[in-house]
């Protein structure tokens, strides 16, 4: 029996989107075209595959039973296909799209733009939220290159690397009234924060760190982003609980000072993950190996 290899990734685009929209938008197809190779999928294997219901569509047993098969096809295609591929990171043109969370963005992703305009000016990243849903960022259906941050409970198709930890520490203004040099525990606990909270589990670590230690805290303020933080810190008494390597970026900064948590608040990871069929590519292989020398460098300089 004859097979058309094209109709495949129109198979798992639909497994994986569970919506014939986002399927026909990631294969760059239109709704009617899709649809079409849908039904001649449906007349070779001779079963509906994908039942409509009212938020998407739900695949068949069927459907199921031969998913893990065709998902395998496909990645050794992909390992064939890009072994005859060279890679010339000085050359290439080509676009990554890029989650990560709000620590990652702020930290990792200025260093490791530095180095791609440096090795690769062809290269162009667009970024894209990460936020509680690997789901949404599209790195579980492939097409999202990489998230960073915090990663947790993967599905199977993802493969994880650990880039990094870091700490917390604690900053104010440079001429605050009450803290010096160093920063006590009933200090901390009698001052009000300036409370991050950003998308993903970040937060839930910095809320276990205090707790572990029975370390309170009165919020004054919550924002979204790390960003929002200085300019509060600047014109205010109030204090926050931020990673290292953020506070190590706000020292150069003559408006604020730096000083050490009053208790071990602990470390939390900081995580890469990439859909398993670009396990071999060139180009994403090279990108990953860039992206963990820049995280080691900056662990280095923060160390």
């Amino acid at each position: 029996m004859k097979y058309d290899l094209n109709l495949l990734p129109v198979f798992m685009a639909l497994m994986e989107e569970r919506s014939v929209t986002r399927a026909a938008n990631r294969l760059g197809i239109t709704q009617p075209a899709l649809s079409n190779s849908l039904n001649r999928l449906r007349d070779t294997l001779r079963d509906q595959l994908f039942i409509r219901e009212r938020y998407g569509i739900r695949p068949t047993q069927l459907a199921e039973e031969i998913a893990p098969a065709i998902e395998a096809a496909l990645s050794q295609l992909d390992h064939v296909v890009a072994h005859q591929q060279e890679f010339d990171p000085g050359k290439a043109k080509r676009l990554f799209l890029i989650a990560p969370n709000s620590y990652a963005e702020l930290v990792l992703m200025p260093a490791l733009i530095t180095r791609l305009q440096q090795q690769a000016p062809g290269i162009s990243l667009r970024m894209t939220p990460f936020g509680n849903d690997l789901g949404e960022t599209g790195v579980i259906s492939g097409t999202t290159a990489l998230v960073l941050g915090r990663v947790v409970d993967p599905p199977d198709n993802l493969v994880v690397q650990h880039l990094m930890d870091d700490g917390l520490a604690c900053v104010v203004r440079a001429d605050h009234p009450t803290v010096g040099e160093t920063l006590s525990r009933k200090q901390y606990e009698a001052l009000r924060h300036v409370n991050v909270l950003p998308p993903g589990r970040i937060r839930a670590g910095v809320f276990q760190a205090l707790s572990k230690q029975n370390l309170k805290r009165e919020v004054a303020v919550s924002v979204t982003h790390f960003l929002a933080v200085p300019e509060m810190i600047a014109v205010t008494d109030y204090c926050a609980t931020l990673p290292k390597l953020i506070c190590r970026s706000l020292e150069r900064d003559p408006r604020f000072k730096v000083v050490e948590a009053p208790v071990d608040l602990g470390t939390f990871p900081v995580e890469m993950a990439w859909h398993v069929r670009y396990r071999q590519d060139p180009a994403h292989r090279w990108l990953r190996e860039i992206v963990s020398d820049t995280a080691s460098s900056l662990t280095r300089w923060r160390d």
